[in-house]
């Protein structure tokens, strides 16, 4: 039996306190649920450093409670160095993919970014994941759904990689 490798994916938005640590949250789980845990790595990181350390937002933790998640890591800064321990570095908006690709060293590491709505099977008309920080409980909701498709697709992508 071959140890296939594990895949590492990296969820990034501006804080890493909404989108990124609720886009980690839904992947662990969906990848739990389907037993593939022990094929990947998941984190998030933020683009700044406003809240290294910090839990996700409150609204983000409470509306992904009523789905069954638990957004419980501690946000941290996303560094060139991690373009070495990760396979797919998914930003949430254009902002965030930029930003990425700003700190990419080479061609290699521009090809490991990705943004979330690649990956959107059922809300296609979407090109970006909006930052629900200033929103309404509605902008919570809509971001659950948006990482919900969105995280369905990438591991349907990661499962169908050569």
């Amino acid at each position: 039996m071959s140890q296939e490798k594990q895949i590492a994916l990296l969820f990034i938005c501006l804080g890493n306190i909404c989108r990124s640590p609720a886009a980690e949250g839904i992947m662990k789980q969906l990848v739990e649920r389907k037993g593939l845990s022990h094929r990947f790595f998941i984190d998030s990181a933020g683009i700044g450093r406003w809240h290294i350390g910090q839990l996700p937002d409150s609204r983000m933790r409470k509306h992904g409670a009523r789905r069954g998640y638990q957004f419980d890591s501690r946000a941290r800064v996303f560094t060139a160095s991690d373009f070495d321990a990760f396979d797919l570095i998914i930003g949430m908006d254009d902002e965030n993919y930029e930003d990425i690709i700003y700190k990419a060293r080479d061609e290699a590491d521009k090809a490991k970014v990705h943004r979330m709505t690649e990956y959107l099977q059922k809300y296609k008309q979407y090109r970006s994941v909006p930052d629900p920080y200033y929103e309404g409980p509605e902008g919570f909701e809509l971001v659950l759904d948006l990482l919900e498709d969105g995280c369905e697709g990438l591991l349907n992508a990661c499962l169908h990689q050569k």
